[in-house]
């Protein structure tokens, strides 16, 4: 009887370190990002930026997005667009060269990085030829809002923050049931890092939109995580500055429809993110870093520590309900749809980090620059409809 006391406290206490931190944590970051902003920004602050793209076999949907980047509204003189193509074997570079020449009057510049050894070795080559007050990376396949520059750049009025990023949404979230459920994903995750950075800092950025002082970025991902986003946020919060994400505009892009191409996308971001968690915890132990630290150390037990005592619930649960069958009416519970859609998403992206964690330690390694493959689900219509070309 003792025996099974003993697992029944065992299994209350992973419930709750696992499945319930999650739950309040959420809350917690519902109610703050619902909260007033303690940042001095200003609309008419109008820094001047430079704007890198990085290109690898785009040929599909890089016409859209220079158009997109051209109907965003930006005083003319004080912004540059630099594209860094990784040797494209398709068309690329022939589209950019013909479309950009429609554009006489804007300042662009065309780089070719010929080592090819992944996006952020891309970027730290177009590093190089920025010399404006903020940088801002964009990846091809989003597409950013007509207001996205003006009031992003708002923020940077302020001198504490030092990174900015904002929301992605999904244009083709109604596909599939993939799609709808990284939706339902996105907009959670969205609030998490809307809570956190009105709290202080998130350590989530995202490719479609990642704004930096230039005089604090000496090299992107300069850790090697694999991230060329969330790497470099690593330095801002060692340098005392914050990185933030706003809600006032947003970023669309497409994701894959299929479940395969979602799993193999979440194991190369989750393979990523164990990398960054690493890093924030030897920041943590050295002291490298003094700003945000109850929202680093919150994340890091989340999601660095939190797959392994979820595992533990799991076989606890298994075990509780053999012994005690009865208590397995508590899975009655999953007929709330919310609940269960909710529920298949944590036990899948904990079930990911594990199989991640494996992956990182084998050493397999993924392709750097691989090509993409989900250019076909971006279309015209679905573009001109949200008003971004």
């Amino acid at each position: 009887m003792m025996i099974v006391l003993f697992e029944l406290i065992i299994w209350i206490l992973t419930g709750f370190f696992s499945v319930g931190i999650i739950g309040i944590n959420y809350l917690y970051t519902q109610k703050m990002a619902s909260s007033n902003w303690k940042i001095e920004k200003n609309p008419l602050y109008l820094p001047k930026v430079s704007i890198i793209i990085p290109t690898f076999n785009e040929e599909k949907i890089i016409g859209y997005k220079i158009k997109n980047l051209m109907k965003v509204e930006y005083p003319i003189n004080l912004v540059e667009y630099i594209f860094v193509d990784s040797l494209s074997s398709d068309s690329t570079m022939n589209i950019i060269r013909e479309i950009t020449s429609l554009y006489s009057d804007k300042k662009i510049q065309i780089l070719t990085d010929i080592d090819k050894k992944g996006k952020s070795n891309a970027l730290n080559f177009a590093l190089k030829y920025c010399n404006n007050e903020i940088i801002i990376v964009s990846d091809a396949d989003c597409f950013w809002q007509k207001n996205t520059l003006i009031t992003a750049l708002s923020y940077f009025y302020d001198k504490k923050i030092g990174a900015v990023t904002a929301p992605k949404r999904l244009l083709n979230n109604e596909s599939t049931w993939v799609t709808r459920s990284e939706d339902r994903y996105l907009k959670s995750m969205n609030l998490i890092k809307l809570g956190d950075s009105k709290t202080g800092s998130t350590i989530f950025f995202e490719g479609g939109l990642s704004a930096f002082r230039r005089e604090l970025v000496d090299k992107f991902d300069p850790y090697s995580t694999g991230s060329d986003d969330c790497g470099t946020v690593i330095t801002i919060l060692e340098k005392n500055y914050r990185a933030i994400m706003i809600s006032e505009t947003e970023f669309f892009t497409t994701f894959p429809e299929t479940f395969k191409e979602k799993i193999d996308i979440k194991i190369r971001r989750s393979v990523q993110l164990w990398q960054i968690y690493r890093r924030y915890l030897s920041d943590l132990i050295y002291n490298k870093i003094k700003i945000s630290r109850s929202i680093i150390i919150k994340n890091i037990f989340l999601f660095f520590f939190g797959p392994f005592i979820f595992m533990i619930f799991s076989f606890l649960t298994l075990l509780v309900f053999l012994k005690i069958p009865l208590f397995s009416l508590l899975l009655l519970i999953m007929f709330i749809p919310m609940v269960r859609e909710y529920s298949f998403e944590l036990i899948f992206n904990y079930s990911i980090f594990f199989f991640s964690l494996l992956t990182l330690i084998s050493r397999k390694r993924f392709l750097v620059w691989e090509k993409p493959g989900d250019r076909e689900l971006f279309t015209e219509k679905s573009l001109i409809e949200k008003n971004l070309i």
